[in-house]
């Protein structure tokens, strides 16, 4: 049984490892999840592709339960993300991007801007957090 719990240990560190929060140019990432303030609670969902070795371009949508006074409660945006992995000398799982948001919520036309981070567990899946205009939280996907 520890050979069992060791070897399963090891794998799972070795994921650790070899994952990759961001990876530049060609890289995306599709990420779900809780909106806890801003414009209400509700659920996000966000696109990223990678245009250069720094940036991202993307697009997502909100969908608020309550707290927005009129019956538009989604919140469609482009997104732009600045991400300082590289500059920052951050270990491959970790992801810092401050970012800046382009939408329309209800009639509103709106801007706004964000500081994300990612972490992933493996070269598929992680979790991230965004503050800013909005809060959400969640998990994040490779492919």
């Amino acid at each position: 049984m520890k050979k069992l719990v060791l070897a399963f240990a090891m794998l799972f560190a070795g994921q650790l490892a070899f994952a990759q929060a961001w990876q530049g140019k060609g890289d995306q990432k599709l990420q779900v999840g809780f909106n806890g303030y801003g414009n209400g609670t509700g659920i996000t969902g966000t696109y990223d592709y990678g245009v250069s070795d720094v940036i991202s371009l993307g697009a997502g949508a909100n969908f608020y339960f309550d707290g927005y006074e009129d019956d538009h409660k989604a919140f469609v945006f482009g997104r732009v993300n600045f991400h300082l992995q590289d500059a920052l000398n951050m270990p491959s799982n970790w992801d810092l991007y401050p970012g800046l948001d382009v939408g329309i919520l209800g009639n509103t036309f709106g801007l706004g801007a964000h500081l994300g981070v990612r972490y992933f567990f493996n070269n598929n899946v992680g979790a991230f957090i965004e503050a800013g205009n909005n809060g959400s939280i969640g998990l994040s996907f490779n492919f």
